[in-house]
């Protein structure tokens, strides 16, 4: 390395080489009645940035609105599931519907299901 060659002018930016690069791309571009090159460009790359934060939320909000949970009707245990589905219960083993935010026993055809209130014995 040569110490008595004049340095007049020297930036030294690294962090900032790589998008002064892509500016003066966009410059030149746009200068050359390319403009709507780099609006397509840079709609594209927002697509690509914000739909993937957009689904997400999305997607809690509907887990949010469409898990469930409440306790088994016939064991009183905790359960979670998701509105419109069948699931079996883990502690009773028995067949749950889960309909507007409830667990309904699913009953076979030409069974009658009966809840006693009370009781008394004379």
């Amino acid at each position: 390395m040569n110490n008595n060659s004049p340095n007049l002018f020297q930036i030294n930016l690294p962090r900032f080489q790589s998008w002064l690069t892509i500016v003066a791309i966009c410059l030149l571009l746009g200068s050359l009645g390319l403009g709507w090159l780099v609006k397509a460009a840079s709609i594209a790359i927002g697509l690509v940035i914000i739909t993937p934060v957009v689904g997400f939320l999305g997607f809690f909000w509907w887990l949010r609105r469409s898990v469930v949970q409440a306790e088994c009707p016939v064991c009183s245990y905790p359960l979670q599931g998701i509105n419109g589905s069948e699931i079996q219960c883990t502690n009773c083993g028995e067949l749950l519907n889960v309909d507007r935010g409830k667990l309904i026993r699913d009953t076979p055809p030409d069974t009658i299901d009966v809840i006693a209130v009370e009781v008394i014995q004379e």
